[in-house]
């Protein structure tokens, strides 16, 4: 995925670019950064794709925002458990912020956790 490309676009255009690039890859575009952020847990958490719960779907979101967020050391990575989750621990305080703000947050954190896959 060559985001390097698009590096010096608006960020909505960099995020439409990495939604199409996982589309090529995945063979579904996700739907929205939520869908993303779980592809990004179910990478990290390293099983395969598999059936998850609906609380493991959660679980796998969370895991895809403390990944991508640790890129700033947002979070760190505590300890992974005996099940090979990973669980983070907050390191240092989020910027405040709208939703909109949180959410391009989220984003750029992606789209560089993207960059180096």
């Amino acid at each position: 995925m060559n985001l390097a490309a698009v590096e010096d676009q608006p960020l909505e255009d960099q995020w439409e670019y990495l939604l199409t690039s996982l589309e090529k890859l995945v063979g579904k575009k996700p739907a929205d950064l939520n869908g993303v952020l779980f592809l990004i847990g179910v990478q990290e958490l390293g099983q395969g794709a598999r059936r998850f719960t609906k609380e493991q779907k959660q679980d796998l979101m969370h895991v895809g925002i403390c990944k991508v967020l640790s890129l700033s050391s947002y979070y760190v990575l505590e300890r992974v458990d005996k099940d090979g989750w990973p669980h983070y621990m907050l390191n240092r305080a989020l910027p405040q912020g709208d939703l909109n703000k949180q959410e391009n947050l989220l984003k750029m954190h992606v789209i560089e956790y993207f960059k180096g896959v």
